[in-house]
């Protein structure tokens, strides 16, 4: 490393110094979040039915390298079937304290029932609270659970602490950010 390298980085460094900061006054300024951004499990629902789109086949808790899913399937009822398939997911659960979010049950889903949606408010004290349940991540439930239980708690509706840069992604169909 020569002096031409020290003087470059310091040239870079000095630039920086005399640009204006990007700091979000969060949590009052909302967060801007690229449309790619990879966040809380969604489980969606298929959109004319109101069916879950899981069928508990347990491929993304097989694809989990984190082992932070787990699934029990149950046969599904044909007078008041849960998804569209002979089973359904009557377990969902995913460890968020295990989960590194690198999308792989995402991807091993066959009928796209998992995404990753772009919440990302999910720090809490409770232990408990970080293992969400299929009730916790279906479609139309809005925040975490820490997010929810502040809002009953205040009286107050959930507020996100993002906005989207652009379009939500096509797989996130179903899914509202208000």
């Amino acid at each position: 490393m020569g002096v031409l390298d020290i003087a470059k980085g310091m040239g870079l460094t000095l630039g920086k110094l005399f640009q204006k900061p990007v700091t979000v006054s969060y949590p009052e300024e909302r967060a801007t979040l690229q449309p790619r951004f990879r966040g809380r499990h969604v489980l969606t629902r298929h959109p004319g039915t109101g069916l879950e789109k899981c069928i508990g086949c347990s491929l993304c808790a097989a694809a989990c390298p984190a082992y932070a899913i787990y699934v029990e399937a149950a046969e599904n009822d044909p007078a008041s079937p849960h998804s569209p398939g002979e089973r359904y997911a009557k377990v969902y659960e995913i460890n968020m304290l295990r989960c590194i979010f690198c999308g792989m049950c995402e991807e091993a889903c066959p009928t796209g029932a998992v995404v990753m949606g772009n919440e990302f408010e999910m720090a809490d004290y409770r232990y408990g609270d970080f293992v969400y349940a299929k009730e916790d991540m279906l479609v139309g439930v809005t925040g975490s659970l820490p997010q929810r239980r502040e809002a009953a708690r205040s009286g107050k509706p959930v507020r996100l602490g993002f906005q989207l840069d652009g379009p939500p992604r096509a797989e996130l169909e179903g899914v509202e950010y208000k």
